[in-house]
């Protein structure tokens, strides 16, 4: 390893650790944050049980725990529909209820 390559990675480490034990503050420019949704307030707050909601929603209770437990994340388009939900919980519920009986009596 070259040592220039070796210097910068070294000084890496030790900014790291300064960040890491609070002597530091990263710059802002290098600092990303994710918002993610709290799929287990939702689902609460809608009043459904895993089983209930990963019905609701077309996916599989492991899914869902998966989000709660933050194994995963919800994204793209599932995404969208959970913060639809978290807006109007019992409304969007409702809605997508509706959307699977009629879609069960079409099949």
């Amino acid at each position: 390893m070259k040592d220039e390559l070796f210097a910068d990675l070294l000084a890496s480490t030790r900014e790291m650790i300064e960040i890491e034990n609070g002597e530091r503050t990263p710059n802002p420019e290098h600092m990303h944050s994710y918002n993610v949704v709290d799929v287990k307030a939702i689902r609460e707050a809608a009043g459904k049980t895993r089983d209930e909601l990963a019905k609701i929603i077309g996916t599989s209770t492991e899914t869902i725990k998966s989000w709660e437990t933050k194994r995963r994340n919800p994204t793209g388009p599932t995404q969208k529909l959970l913060r639809l939900i978290q807006t109007n919980p019992s409304g969007m519920i409702a809605i997508l209820e509706e959307d699977n009986k009629v879609a069960s009596r079409q099949a």
